[in-house]
C-alpha cells in the first residue's frame, strides 16, 4: 500500500472510493429465484437449500430449546461478556425510546403516537465467521422497543456456534430457527410451515442475504442494504500510527471487500500508517483476507493538503465508522456529517462499538450514511398522528381548506367541513 495524494486523485479513483456498492447486481437473478421458490414451495425449498449451500440435512428447523441449553453450558467467562455487552446495549438503546406527544393550539389538539411491530425477525450471520455480537444488535432494540415477537435465524451446520445461540438467547428472541442465506429472508419475508412470517427483517450477512432483504422489501420492512465494512480513521500529526495502523487491519480482517482508510494532513504520519499495516498484517490470523481488502480499490492512506481537505474527503466518503484521532477530535467531528458511527480519541477503537460500548454496529456502508442511519429502535416502531379540533379551530382553518379543495377539484372535500357549520 502506498501513500496517495488527496489532490491528485483521478475520477476513476474518486468514483471508487465515493461510489461504492455491494455487487448485488450481478446476483439479483439467482437471489430472486431463491425467494420465489421458498415463498412457494415453503419447507421444502428450505431443507433442499440447506443441503444445497450448508452441506446439512435440516430436520427440525426450530433450535429455540437448543439456544437456551447453549447459553448455560458455555464458558462463565463468556456467558458474562455477552451479558455485559447486552446490558449496555439495552442501556444505550433504552435512550432512544420515543414518548407519545401532542400539543394544544387555536382550537386544534395535535400529536404523534408510537407502536411497536408486532414481529421482528433477525439475521445471525454464521459461515467463515460466527457475530453473536450482531445477535444481540438485532435482538435487543427490538425488545426494547416492545417488539412482541422476535425471531432469529442462523445458519445450519453440523455443530452450530454455541456462542452465537447463546447471544441469541441471552437477547431475548422468542424464537431460533437453523437456516440461513437468501432463503432465511424468504422464509421470514413469507413464512414456511415451520416459519411465521414478520413484520421487519434486520441484522448484517453476506451479499445475498443483502441482495434478498432487498427483493423482500416492500413486502417487509429492513433495516438496510449493508456491504462490507467500512473504516476511515482521521487524523493529524499527533495521533499514534501504531494505532492507527490497528484500526485499518481489523475492520480489514471482516472481508476481502472492506473498505480500509486512513487521511491526514501529515505526510510522517501516513508513512508511518503504511509501515504498521505491512507489519500488522503479517502477525493476524486472517492475513490473507486482510491483505485483499487492503489491496482494494476502496482502500488507501491519502495525505491532505490540510485537514480541512481531510475532513471534506471523509464527508464525501460516508463511512460506516469514523475513528478521529487528533488535537481536537470535537472540531474536526463539527466538520462531518456523513457517517455511521464515530469513535473519538485514542480510548475509543471501533471494536468497542463492535461489541460492548452499547451503540449498534448494524450501521449503513456503501456511502448510505449520507441518506440512513443505524439500526435502532426506530427501526422496530412505526407512528400515527392524532388530531382533534375544536368548532372554533375548525373554523379557523374552514377557508384554507374549503380555497384549497376547490383548487383542487375536490369538492366533496370542501362539503364535508362546510357540512359541520349551520347556515
Amino acid at each position: 500500500m502506498d501513500v496517495q495524494s488527496v489532490s491528485e486523485l483521478d475520477p476513476a479513483e474518486r468514483r471508487a472510493l465515493f461510489e461504492r456498492d455491494a455487487g448485488l447486481e450481478e446476483i439479483r437473478d439467482d437471489v430472486a429465484e431463491i425467494v420465489h421458490r421458498v415463498r412457494e414451495e415453503g419447507d421444502v425449498a428450505l431443507r433442499e437449500y440447506c443441503r444445497k449451500f450448508d452441506d446439512v440435512e435440516v430436520g427440525n428447523f426450530d433450535i429455540t430449546d437448543e439456544a437456551e441449553r447453549a447459553y448455560e453450558s458455555i464458558d462463565d467467562d463468556v456467558r458474562e461478556a455477552i451479558e455485559t455487552a447486552a446490558d449496555n446495549i439495552r442501556e444505550f438503546h433504552e435512550h432512544q425510546v420515543r414518548e407519545d406527544w401532542s400539543y394544544e393550539t387555536e382550537g386544534r389538539e395535535l400529536g404523534r403516537r408510537f407502536y411497536p411491530l408486532d414481529s421482528a425477525g433477525v439475521y445471525a450471520p454464521g459461515g467463515t465467521a460466527a457475530y453473536p455480537s450482531s445477535a444481540l444488535m438485532g435482538i435487543v432494540p427490538a425488545t426494547v422497543a416492545g417488539v412482541d415477537h422476535v425471531v432469529a435465524v442462523t445458519p445450519p451446520a453440523e455443530q452450530i456456534n454455541p456462542v452465537t445461540l447463546a447471544a441469541i438467547h441471552a437477547g431475548g428472541a422468542d424464537a431460533v430457527y437453523q437456516v440461513g442465506g437468501a432463503q432465511a429472508i424468504g422464509a421470514m419475508a413469507y413464512g414456511t410451515e415451520s416459519i411465521d412470517s414478520v413484520d421487519v427483517i434486520v441484522g448484517p450477512g453476506n451479499r445475498w442475504v443483502t441482495a434478498a432483504k432487498a427483493e423482500v422489501r416492500g413486502d417487509v420492512k429492513i433495516d438496510m442494504l449493508a456491504g462490507p465494512s467500512e473504516v476511515l480513521v482521521l487524523a493529524d500529526g499527533t495521533a499514534d500510527p501504531e494505532r492507527l495502523g490497528a484500526e485499518m487491519i481489523a475492520q480489514a480482517e471482516h472481508d476481502p471487500h472492506a473498505a480500509v482508510v486512513t487521511v491526514t494532513d501529515d505526510v510522517d504520519l501516513a508513512e508511518a500508517v503504511v509501515e504498521e499495516i505491512d507489519a500488522q498484517a503479517g502477525e493476524r490470523e486472517r492475513e490473507d483476507i486482510i491483505r485483499e481488502a487492503l489491496a482494494n480499490e476502496a482502500s488507501g492512506v491519502f495525505v491532505a493538503r490540510s485537514m480541512s481537505e481531510a475532513a471534506l474527503f471523509a464527508d464525501q466518503f460516508a463511512p460506516e465508522h469514523i475513528y478521529v484521532e487528533a488535537d481536537d477530535e470535537d472540531a474536526l467531528l463539527d466538520r462531518i456529517e456523513n457517517y455511521g458511527s464515530a469513535f473519538l480519541g485514542p480510548h475509543s477503537p471501533v471494536a468497542a462499538g463492535d461489541y460492548a460500548s452499547g451503540t449498534n454496529h448494524v450501521l449503513p456502508t456503501d456511502a448510505q450514511a449520507r441518506l440512513a442511519s443505524g439500526l435502532s429502535v426506530d427501526t422496530f416502531v412505526r407512528s400515527a398522528t392524532v388530531q382533534r379540533l375544536s368548532e372554533d379551530g375548525l373554523a379557523e382553518l374552514r377557508e384554507t381548506i374549503t380555497t384549497l379543495a376547490d383548487r383542487e377539484g375536490l369538492e366533496a372535500h370542501a362539503h364535508s367541513v362546510d357540512v359541520r357549520f349551520d347556515e
